[in-house]
């Protein structure tokens, strides 16, 4: 007897863009199975423990906003929290946590195991169950079928996955696990472009085995940042200190005599790899005048030995591996755990996407994570939340949810892979924002949950919390606006912020100055019951240090989302456009742009193909055609 379930929505991969997949599904309604080929490791870090990041950690801020997980787990289980770009504006400020693996790992297990409408299963995916066209299920490697209206496939480096460690390779999803191979066969079967992308791992070192002595100490920021808007600083765990050292001249001797041996600089691998994170190998051939490169020494955990040696990833042979780091300060006798590897991996141009994350060519499949050409936890657990809240909606007849790049980074993640694709592993970072002024890590409540709320993914809890927020947030900004300050003779902000006795000052304009903040303003004005709330003083420092720069990027953002929002019918013959160069007219055809937005952001399209295209919609809405 053939065993058969069904589920609104199926997500396959318990990594983190599967956990947030499966998480957002099921808080948006759908009865949802979450497919893994190990249940002890959802939620696994397979490479550093470490959560966020310049523009990563902005993405997690967002993530949380709309009611997932990472942040949450971050807080749970952060060793070491900074707070990165600290001098500069609140713009690039952001947040990295390095976690204790093994608490982090559980505290994703609590949410998904704990999440109602969710179940998990073990076993692992060999099949897409296709009818006319559509994905409404998955064959296992038992034979089991699971249907569903919606499926969402994160499959991560599993997909073909191939280790290498010098001359040495083998299949493998992971170190440790094996590789995806008949589902890979298969996917590449159906009508997907598929490529093949690498990344890699460092060595991991026994810390018993290094001198701390030869390190500089890098201790956490105090106040420690929390990651989660409901987070405390009660929930992390004990605090300790990274270090920091470096390669030196021998290092780089013995990595260039090697470097035969290296299968991504003798051949054997060609795949492109993340040019934002590269092996100890590239930097050595890159920047050939450099004598040193930094090394993060990171722990793995509060109860494990390992350390992760951050900027040290390579794929030389392990008796290579070892005489490197034996040549770095406080590692003459480190004992290497487990070598450092690459790893081969196949991945989808997600040019083939729609901005929902659905394939275009096949109705009710999602992508999400590495299988899209991205690299980083952040990066795939923002997909898999748009994936899966879509997946929901999908099985439930309503419309996608697609987050637009003048409201989130997950819209900018989002609309960069499905307009430009990914021709090397992208990663996110606060420059691939034109609005990341109104794009800071401390707003992203104020921006997202609002449409959280819409989407269903947002619980009592966090609706409360927020509400009460925003109200004392604009409370306080309404009195605020309508309060003078007359400083006197002997004020320390006198001084400092340069201003002048005897005159008055509206308190936000204070409050906008530099070194001014919300207590001196607080005091100097006698207000009455003064804020109190950690977030919201941050709002309103931050709000009133950039007032005119915010007001003229959001007129920015309307005059720009007039256009950029306009939607192109999907049957849409650019054949019929006058005066568009063949070259236009072939791109747009083949990535089929949903909005001008879209097509302005591929690759060789003109301003003057966008005027023509524009106009081109104007002449047939005016005369009450469809412009196809």
């Amino acid at each position: 007897m053939n065993f058969c379930a069904e589920y609104d929505v199926i997500v396959v991969g318990g990594g983190h863009a599967g956990v947030e997949a499966a998480h957002a599904a099921a808080r948006a309604g759908a009865e949802t199975l979450l497919l893994t080929h190990s249940i002890e490791t959802v939620g696994q870090m397979s490479c550093n423990p470490a959560v966020g990041g310049v523009g990563k950690g902005h993405l997690v801020k967002e993530i949380d906003a709309l009611g997932g997980v990472m942040a949450h787990a971050a807080d749970c289980a952060g060793i070491h929290f900074r707070t990165l770009n600290s001098r500069r504006g609140a713009a690039v400020r952001a947040t990295r946590a390095q976690t204790d693996r093994e608490l982090y790992r559980a505290a994703i297990r609590r949410a998904v195991e704990t999440r109602p409408g969710l179940s998990l299963f073990q076993q692992s995916v060999e099949d897409l169950l296709l009818e006319q066209g559509r994905c409404v299920g998955v064959l296992t490697q038992l034979g089991l079928r699971f249907g569903a209206r919606a499926v969402v496939l994160t499959a991560g480096t599993f997909l073909g996955g191939r280790i290498h460690i010098g001359a040495a390779s083998h299949s493998a999803g992971r170190a440790g696990a094996p590789a995806a191979n008949t589902l890979a066969e298969r996917l590449r079967e159906l009508p997907f472009e598929v490529g093949r992308l690498k990344t890699g791992t460092p060595p991991r070192i026994d810390g018993q085995s290094v001198d701390f002595s030869r390190f500089e100490e890098q201790p956490g920021t105090e106040p420690r940042p929390v990651f989660s808007f409901l987070g405390s600083r009660d929930e992390h765990p004990r605090q300790v200190s990274c270090h920091i050292t470096q390669t030196n001249e021998r290092t780089h001797e013995i990595i260039t005599e090697a470097l035969h041996m290296s299968p991504c600089h003798n051949g054997v691998i060609t795949s492109a790899s993340p040019r934002y994170c590269p092996s100890i190998e590239d930097k050595v051939t890159r920047f050939a005048d450099k004598t040193a490169h930094r090394i993060f020494v990171e722990p793995e955990g509060l109860n494990s030995r390992e350390l992760y040696p951050n900027g040290v990833s390579t794929n030389l042979p392990y008796a290579v591996q070892l005489e490197m780091m034996r040549s770095i300060p406080g590692f003459e006798n480190a004992h290497i755990t487990r070598p450092g590897y690459a790893i081969e991996y196949d991945y989808f141009d997600p040019r083939g996407l729609h901005g929902s994350l659905e394939t275009r060519a096949v109705a009710g499949l999602f992508f999400a994570g590495q299988i899209n050409g991205t690299t980083g936890y952040e990066e795939a657990a923002a997909q898999g939340l748009v994936a899966g809240v879509n997946a929901a909606r999908c099985a439930g007849e309503r419309e996608p949810w697609r987050p637009a790049r003048s409201e989130s980074y997950i819209g900018v993640l989002i609309d960069d892979l499905t307009t430009r694709g990914a021709s090397e592993p992208y990663r996110m970072f606060t420059s691939r924002s034109e609005y990341r002024l109104s794009l800071r890590e401390d707003n992203a409540d104020l921006r997202l949950t609002p449409a959280g709320l819409e989407l269903g993914l947002v619980d009592e809890r966090r609706r409360r919390r927020f509400e009460t927020k925003r109200r004392a947030l604009n409370a306080e900004l309404a009195r605020l606006s309508t309060t003078t300050v007359k400083l006197r003779e002997g004020d320390a902000l006198i001084e400092s912020a340069g201003l002048r006795p005897d005159r008055p000052y509206g308190a936000m304009h204070l409050l906008g100055r530099r070194g001014v903040r919300y207590a001196d303003v607080a005091a100097l004005a006698g207000l009455d019951a003064p804020v109190t709330d950690e977030q919201v003083i941050e709002q309103l420092e931050v709000q009133a240090c950039y007032a005119g720069y915010l007001q003229r990027q959001e007129k920015e953002i309307e005059r720009l989302a007039k256009a950029s929002s306009r939607p192109i019918p999907a049957d849409m013959d650019y054949g019929e456009v006058r005066g568009m160069s063949h070259e236009a007219r072939e791109k747009l055809s083949r990535f089929r742009p949903e909005t001008v937005g879209q097509a302005e952001r591929i690759q060789g399209v003109t301003p003057a193909t966008i005027s023509l295209l524009l106009i081109h919609l104007k002449r047939h809405e005016q005369a009450g055609k469809t412009p196809c």
